[in-house]
């Protein structure tokens, strides 16, 4: 098939999918669609055993030097954007304390199991609120900021970027680990272009065709140590990753 043939082709399928999630649309205008957002975190409790075990490695290798950030005394406040279900608590350091925010409420009884997993750390406390928008935390106050597989789902990559440098004291650090665009000429942008309308649902929100790298190279941090890897073993179209940390 020629290149334009195939973009025919894709430009078609996206539109069947597209009407395919038209009730989905109906649902979320008449707010049923929220339902679906206080049964989100039991689904994504149990799909992170499946992620973590998969990325356990490349989480390993991501947080390995969060402890450097630690302030002249010692002490390491973390706060994360999107907490969850708590999936990134096993890979802190000991005696870390850790601030969680997620815009989804329901998700506090899961990040209670996980809590009592992780003795470890210490928990300050959970806020709901979302990325953009951490309104209760102070400028300059937490060394470490981690946000995982959450960029996908903002409605502003750039805004929570500018939340996590207003929170982070100078010379902290902010850690991602995204799902992104894979190469336009690629398989797997294919599959991510037709099937973005429905994953936007099933995934609460998240958005599977975005340049995440470039929000973060135009942030405005001091450094950013950025990687492109293939996550292993993950459905086609979020196998495309970024991973790194960038020093405010």
């Amino acid at each position: 098939m020629t290149p334009a043939g195939l973009f025919c082709l894709m430009k078609l399928c996206r539109l069947l999918c597209l009407a395919l999630t038209f009730p989905l649309h109906a649902m979320e205008a008449v707010g049923l669609y929220g339902v679906y957002k206080r049964l989100f975190p039991l689904l994504a409790y149990n799909i992170t055993f499946s992620y973590n075990d998969k990325m356990h490695k490349t989480k390993r290798e991501l947080f390995r030097n969060v402890a450097k950030f630690a302030a002249d005394d010692g002490s390491l406040r973390l706060l994360e954007i999107g907490c969850g279900s708590g999936a990134n608590f096993k890979f802190y350091p000991d005696g870390c304390t850790v601030v969680c925010t997620d815009p989804n409420p329901h998700f506090e009884g899961f990040l209670r199991r996980s809590m009592k997993e992780n003795t470890h750390l210490t928990y300050e406390q959970f806020i709901v609120l979302s990325g953009e928008d951490l309104r209760t935390v102070q400028d300059e106050s937490v060394d470490v900021v981690v946000c995982t597989l959450v960029l996908c789902s903002v409605s502003s990559v750039h805004q929570v970027l500018q939340e996590a440098r207003r929170v982070l004291r100078t010379g902290g650090a902010f850690y991602f680990l995204e799902h992104v665009v894979s190469d336009p000429s690629s398989w797997t942008y294919f599959f991510q272009y037709v099937f973005e309308p429905l994953w936007y649902y099933l995934g609460d929100g998240c958005t599977i065709t975005r340049a995440t790298w470039k929000d973060l190279e135009a942030a405005g941090f001091t450094e950013l140590h950025l990687r492109h890897i293939e996550a292993p073993e993950v459905t086609l179209m979020i196998r495309p990753h970024i991973m790194g940390y960038s020093i405010k």
